[in-house]
């Protein structure tokens, strides 16, 4: 089965070539850079990846759909392009796939080495997780991950609308409604200093799409 990396990207000019260049050489990668205002197309460009690039900033989900609509493989990885996530977690993410008993799996930090969580997260990621849980059934202990891999097709059938970080509520929402097999794997992580990204809209669009999303 081959297996395409989607690398969401926004301003990581600094990181997006070596991201790609961890990822395994038998690995179809498509970056795509959502209207960046760093050199972060240019150095894209400058790897094996197939790069696609937004004129302006649309958001992450619309940055994975637009991904997604270029990648050719029977997987999808959906990787962040900050090196938060580890490219070589790959394989442990795409094996519950490839042995056909599983058709979506989430890397999961809190069964990994997280490190030093920032409180912001810790406490963004237990609500959301809890809420998820609570309103779909899905026994999961990461919802926020945005680390994760899908059966293509099973994945091409979800009607994502999601702009924005809702998007990884989005389908998880939607493999509820759709009885995807759905697991988790540890994985590392290393959290770098910046900003916090989740706003206040955005966690009202999160309620939004738990209490009210229908797939």
């Amino acid at each position: 089965m081959r297996v395409s990396v989607v690398i969401p990207a926004y301003n990581v000019e600094r990181t997006v070539a070596e991201v790609v260049g961890r990822c395994d050489p038998s690995y179809e990668v498509v970056v795509v850079d959502d209207g960046s205002s760093d050199d972060t197309y240019e150095v894209a460009s400058g790897t094996r990846a197939r790069v696609v690039r937004h004129a302006a900033n649309k958001g992450k989900g619309q940055a994975l759909v637009t991904g997604l609509t270029h990648a050719e493989g029977d997987i999808i990885v959906f990787l962040d392009a900050d090196l938060q996530h580890l490219p070589e977690d790959i394989p442990a993410i795409v094996a519950p796939i490839e042995s056909g008993t599983h058709d979506m799996v989430i890397g999961s930090r809190r069964l990994g080495k997280t490190g030093d969580m920032p409180l912001l997260r810790r406490i963004s990621n237990r609500t959301t997780t809890t809420l998820v849980r609570l309103f779909t059934g899905l026994s999961v202990t990461d919802t926020q991950s945005g680390f994760r891999a899908f059966r293509a097709d099973a994945l091409r059938a979800m009607p994502l609308k999601s702009k924005r970080f809702e998007v990884e509520t989005e389908m998880l929402v939607c493999a509820a409604r759709r009885r995807l097999r759905v697991c988790e794997v540890p994985i590392a992580i290393v959290y770098h200093d910046g900003p916090f990204h989740f706003s206040v809209l955005d966690i009202l669009r999160f309620l939004r799409m738990v209490l009210f999303r229908r797939c």
